[in-house]
């Protein structure tokens, strides 16, 4: 394989992670990384398949829609954005995972759309850990109650929990967010197995805390026009 930027990048990124489970006494394969692939071009992903990656997440329905119609099942393709009620018909067919339940409603409504699909379709429920009025997500003290209702959604597979920490310039400041995080996993138990948290920023800390699924868009593709 040739060498080329987004390469080399890839290859930074997995020594990172791989350094990160050693300090946290985890293997790097229980560490899935997505690559984010919002607002890049189809060529780009095709390169970034080229060099080993498998799992790209995405975060508009209609951009996302047009690359997986060009791209196709050569990928896997995360739903890592904000879901609209009316767009879960789409993101049924679309993805293997969706990060982004925030309410029951939008759990009754996927239940729904993946029904009239015959399909089961497995999400996370994200959590507004850091309680900022600008992010989506359920209040941790209502993180139980969504879990334990969706999960008696016969379509849905509730497979864990995803979060966004507020942005710091010091990944450290971060760790308080993603450590909750993981509490609420551990206080809700099985079947809650994944924890999508960490982007390019502060992933390290987030393995450290426990992530299963880190979400890298610039670490792989350098920063966005």
């Amino acid at each position: 394989m040739t060498s080329s930027p987004i390469s080399e990048r890839i290859a930074s990124v997995s020594e990172r992670i791989q350094a990160a489970c050693r300090r946290a006494g985890r293997s790097p394969a229980d560490v899935q990384l997505v690559a984010v692939t919002k607002t890049l071009p189809s060529e780009t992903i095709h390169a970034a398949l080229e060099a080993g990656l498998k799992v790209f997440g995405e975060n508009y329905i209609q951009e996302a829609r047009a690359k997986i119609e060009e791209i196709g099942p050569s990928a896997s393709w995360h739903f890592i954005g904000h879901l609209q009620t009316n767009k879960a018909k789409y993101a049924v067919k679309l993805f293997d995972l969706i990060h982004s339940v925030d309410s029951l409603k939008l759990a009754r409504e996927l239940d729904k759309r993946a029904e009239s699909i015959n399909r089961r379709i497995p999400i996370l429920i994200q959590v507004n850990i850091s309680e900022e009025e600008s992010k989506s997500g359920v209040d941790k003290a209502y993180t139980a109650d969504l879990a334990a209702q969706a999960c008696e959604l016969p379509n849905l597979e509730v497979r864990g929990l995803m979060t966004m920490p507020p942005f710091f310039d010091q990944p450290e400041k971060a760790r308080p967010y993603f450590k909750a995080l993981r509490e609420v996993q551990e206080s809700i138990g099985s079947p809650l197995t994944e924890l999508s948290m960490g982007m390019s920023g502060d992933f390290e800390v987030a393995i450290e805390e426990g992530a299963t699924i880190i979400r890298v868009g610039t670490a792989i593709f350098g920063p966005r026009a």
